[in-house]
């Protein structure tokens, strides 16, 4: 799963420009045993039915986003430098001064105003959006036409980076990981038929899973993602929201949705079955795709398995690489569990009453 993740991560794909990851998961899935159906839908999102030994009782969708966030040229100034706008959740202080890419194009340097023309109030304050210049090299604006036009996709440049301690650094593990994850278990042999639907556009309000969710009408969904880990020197108790090392992180809540509550506690008593750490989130932030699947058609019971992360929505976010195996071994077990094991919560529940 690894090196699928390094490949992943090395595209360049921001929210409404995913064609480069889904032309990759194409080729791959191609070579994917048992798939009944592959498909990209008008959104440009990438539906793969894949057979299991048996029909499941329920439909299960598991979903993971191919977009990253970026930023999107707008114009060009008399010097040559593009201006831009975010295209997700950015802040423009972690940008400034980093190489970035232009894919088809090339690359260039995210800048501002530099520092000797600061005033003494401009140096005080953080940089906006509105701030962040493009510099391609070029001199004038006519040559930068010569090559850009306005929604020119920009990507950072965050090559992957191996760590001490069994971490690695780059951009876009938000969300190539759950990507990665989904591919692994495609190229395996399933259990139950099952649903995996790659989104676009997660970064910029969910809007690719909500039109897949729509589509492959689940009554089940897994949501592979990343979240912030903060568990950093000076951050103490529930502030670090979750740690890396410690396992895969199943939420109960988020600022767009509450969990369902059975699939919530099946994951704890997988991962304790297999020996596997696992972790919630001690801050009620954050969302994911989640947030527009739950509430499709009429409700889709759904849980988020995420992968720890460091600096999310920066050149370059920091995961544990156990985190990973770990988080792939607890999906792979769930895809059975959520079939058996409510059922077996189903009986048992009713024999309480």
């Amino acid at each position: 799963m690894l090196n699928t993740l390094q490949e992943l991560c090395t595209l360049c794909g921001i929210s409404g420009d995913e064609d480069a990851v889904r032309d990759y998961l194409i080729e791959q899935i191609a070579q994917c045993p048992d798939i009944l159906e592959c498909r990209t839908d008008r959104l440009g999102n990438l539906l793969v039915h894949k057979q299991g030994r048996e029909r499941p009782a329920q439909r299960l969708m598991i979903g993971a986003h191919m977009d990253e966030v970026g930023l999107i040229v707008t114009g060009i100034e008399a010097d040559g430098r593009l201006s831009t706008a975010p295209v997700g959740g950015i802040e423009p202080d972690v940008v400034l001064g980093r190489s970035v890419v232009l894919p088809g194009i090339g690359t260039g340097v995210a800048g501002s105003v530099p520092v000797h023309k600061l005033t003494g109030e401009q140096r005080d304050k953080k940089p906006k959006a509105s701030d962040l210049l493009v510099d391609i090299g070029t001199g004038s604006r006519e040559a930068s036409e010569a090559l850009v036009t306005p929604g020119q996709s920009v990507c950072y440049y965050g090559p992957w980076t191996p760590l001490g301690g069994g971490r690695v650094a780059s951009k876009a593990i938000d969300d190539r990981f759950g990507c990665a994850v989904m591919l692994t278990l495609l190229r395996e042999e399933l259990p139950y038929d099952t649903w995996f639907c790659f989104f676009v556009q997660e970064e910029i309000s969910l809007r690719g899973s909500r039109a897949a969710a729509f589509s492959v009408d689940p009554a089940l969904c897994l949501i592979l993602e990343t979240t912030t880990a903060a568990d950093l020197d000076g951050v103490e108790g529930a502030d670090a929201v979750c740690r890396l090392g410690s396992g895969p992180v199943v939420s109960f809540m988020d600022r767009a949705t509450i969990y369902d509550k059975a699939l919530f506690r099946l994951a704890f008593e997988t991962a304790a079955a297999l020996h596997i750490p696992c972790q919630t989130k001690t801050r009620i932030a954050g969302g994911n795709d989640a947030g527009a699947v739950h509430i499709t058609r009429e409700g889709v019971r759904t849980l988020a398995v995420s992968l720890p992360c460091r600096y999310l929505h920066s050149p370059y976010t920091v995961a544990d690489v156990q985190d990973m195996e770990h988080t792939l071994t607890l999906v792979r077990s769930l895809i059975k569990n959520v079939q058996t094991g409510e059922r077996a919560h189903d009986e048992a529940d009713h024999q309480g009453m």
